[in-house]
């Protein structure tokens, strides 16, 4: 899978309680039929053996999409189930250890909290930054201090890697998002936990549903 700038222009990160009426891949199929253009798998509670497991059928129904998914914050489970990349935080591994473990070829997307932590990713180790958190958001209680749109575009502004927003954003969002030079955002609930995912999606392209019923 080649990564692409373009890639994070709608970036869905799973949450296995808000997904659970449909489950994880049919919401996750729904999305993309409905716009999202890259995924994270993210379940902090489960194990390595279980994230693989899931992300193995995810892998599979995902075929012929383009849209590549990345695991949050385990490398051996990307590495097991060959998935498109990693997507790590601040505390876990070390990105150069992470890119060392992944290689080349995956994806590996780092968040960013600070002015100061975007300005010392490393562009040759990380491919994209998630910047945020915009605001707060429940689906994540141990987030950092909200930056705001302002922030966030001093955040983008001091690295010239792609980044994806995230933190409480919603469709509304979507032009302060661009106003910050974002190259996308990444939500949670507001597809996970809404009752028609696809459509959901396509509230963020602004565009009529065209939604299996």
């Amino acid at each position: 899978m080649v990564f692409h700038r373009e890639h994070l222009r709608l970036y869905l990160v799973t949450d296995r309680d808000l997904c659970a009426r449909l489950g994880v891949i049919e919401t996750v199929m729904q999305a993309v039929a409905g716009g999202v253009t890259m995924v994270q798998l993210r379940d902090k509670t489960a194990t390595t053996a279980q994230r693989t497991d899931l992300a193995i059928a995810l892998k599979h129904a995902l075929r012929g999409t383009d849209v590549p998914f990345v695991i949050n914050d385990d490398i051996d489970a990307a590495i097991a189930a060959d998935a498109d990349g990693a997507h790590i935080g601040q505390g876990d591994i070390a990105p150069a250890q992470a890119r060392t473990l992944l290689g080349r070829d995956k994806i590996l997307g780092l968040s960013c909290e600070s002015v100061e932590m975007v300005e010392a990713a490393d562009a040759a180790l990380v491919d994209y930054l998630g910047l945020g958190p915009v605001f707060g958001t429940a689906t994540k209680a141990d987030h950092a201090q909200p930056v705001g749109f302002d922030g966030l575009a001093r955040m983008v502004a001091a690295s010239s890697l792609p980044t994806v927003a995230i933190g409480g954003l919603k469709a509304d969002h979507i032009d302060s998002v661009r106003a910050a030079n974002a190259d996308g955002m990444a939500v949670v609930s507001a597809i996970c936990g809404q009752s028609d995912p696809c459509a959901a999606a396509r509230a963020f392209a602004r565009a009529p549903s065209e939604c299996a019923p």
